[in-house]
């Protein structure tokens, strides 16, 4: 099992062929999910006490298994958040897995910590954060908004002493879903503001919420901007929100989980103004940075504080314990063990260039807007908000959740494209999601002739 003899030279050539032939797919096939009896009959299980040549296994999931996935790196996919990896990124998270690379500690894996931090450095830069910041990557956006919010509700323990137990964030309605589960999860409430107009959180919103709910305004010790709502791509008012979080000195944590790459595109960064001022941010490179599954980062303005609250003690981890100037990205985040998740994006934006990322980002951006027109010159159609960032909702009037789910059905049986209905102030409408450089305005124009 773990020498290299002639067998594994075999299974090493065919999973480089089949690699290689999933990378020179252009573009990706979009597939389709596949119901759990058929799946079951097809794919039996092939987990025994002997196990089986790898050329069954390998066949299994090149027919079977792989098109049973609805591939998020085409150009067809945009539900959700899609993802587009460079084919650097991909190539290099092979040698990250062949190598076996830890991330917990400078002491084991000192270079490629080194690595991924000038990624974090170059981060930090574009929002505008001091020298110092730093932090670590993790597996997803979730992680990293729980990491910096359990960070944000120790500081504010440790300042206010053992007599006082601040025990409250302000969100508003459109925060990620992750942000409520965190809340639940470190035992604290939320105090929901209202939106303005454009259903962006403000500094007015949150001064209105703080009046209504005069008894809560000294048991907050946080509050969450978003940069880019995963539904409809808002972006709060950053700026606004530093304000009053200065002026109360709370934690200004920032999701920008989805939209947070934009900071590269000059047509939409005066948008994030504001974010200089976070003591905390979050964005994901598997998203709008192109790099592969599971990466999001997570930096602070001051990492001590972070230290302070997620480093883990035990006799056998005295050793990793150096320094003050040893970065260990296990100090900064729930975690221990970590796989050096930030180095195909490394390797990627090492190869590429932050210019042909943000070249990349701009066409996205340029694609929704185009389609975004094009919907509003469709006679049959709605546009229900200009877009802010790659996210555009529309509705078809006259349309039920079921014709909604319909459609999406009958696009995805056809392979035209991966669609799915969402939800805008509680009525069923459309949503694309734009990530995949490649999405032409062609393909828009034949999913929306489907909707006639």
């Amino acid at each position: 099992m773990h020498t290299f003899d002639a067998d594994t030279e075999r299974l090493t050539a065919a999973v480089i062929d089949y690699v290689s032939q999933r990378l020179r797919l252009n573009p990706v096939p979009l597939d389709h999910g596949v119901d759990p009896a058929t799946l079951a009959a097809s794919a039996p299980s092939l987990i025994s006490e002997a196990g089986h040549p790898f050329e069954i296994v390998l066949e299994q999931f090149s027919d079977v298994l792989a098109p049973a996935v609805i591939s998020c790196d085409s150009p067809r996919f945009l539900s959700f958040i899609p993802a587009a990896p460079t084919k650097a990124s991909l190539l290099f998270d092979m040698v990250v897995s062949s190598s076996s690379l830890s991330g917990i500690s400078w002491l084991e894996a000192a270079g490629a910590i080194h690595a991924e931090n000038s990624v974090l450095r170059f981060l930090s830069d574009l929002a505008g954060l001091p020298s110092e910041a730093g932090g670590c990557f993790v597996s997803g956006g979730s992680a990293g908004n729980l990491s910096a919010l359990v960070t944000a509700r120790d500081t504010a323990r440790r300042r206010d002493g053992a007599g006082r137990r601040r025990s409250t964030i302000v969100v508003s309605d459109q925060a990620h879903s992750s942000i409520s589960n965190t809340a639940n999860i470190i035992d604290v409430e939320l105090l929901t503001a209202p939106t303005d107009h454009e259903h962006r959180l403000t500094d007015a919103g949150i001064r209105a919420a703080l009046e209504t709910h005069h008894e809560r305004a000294d048991d907050v010790f946080a509050v969450v901007g978003t940069g880019g709502t995963t539904n409809a791509g808002i972006v709060d008012d950053l700026a606004g929100i530093a304000r009053v979080a200065e002026e109360r000195s709370w934690w200004f944590h920032a999701d920008c989980a989805y939209g947070g790459a934009a900071l590269l595109a000059p047509s939409v960064r005066d948008r994030f103004n504001g974010i200089e001022h976070v003591d905390s941010f979050i964005v994901d490179p598997h998203k709008f940075l192109f790099a592969p599954f599971d990466c999001a980062a997570l930096l602070y303005r001051d990492p001590e504080l972070a230290r302070r609250t997620h480093t883990q003690d035990a006799s056998y981890l005295d050793v990793i314990h150096g320094p003050d100037s040893v970065w260990n990205p296990t100090d900064y985040a729930y975690h221990l063990t970590r796989r050096a998740r930030g180095l195909p994006l490394w390797f990627s934006l090492a190869v590429h260039g932050w210019g042909a990322y943000r070249n990349a980002i701009e066409t996205v951006l340029a694609t929704t807007r185009a389609a975004a027109q094009r919907i509003e010159a469709a006679p049959h159609l709605e546009l229900i908000r200009a877009p802010e960032l790659s996210v555009v909702l529309f509705r078809r009037p006259g349309w039920t959740s079921v014709q909604y789910e319909r459609w999406s059905t009958s696009l995805l049986d056809d392979q035209i494209a991966f669609v799915t209905p969402s939800k805008w102030q509680g009525e069923t409408v459309a949503r694309f999601a734009f990530l995949h450089p490649d999405t032409t305005l062609e393909l828009i124009d034949e999913i929306l002739e489907t909707m006639r």
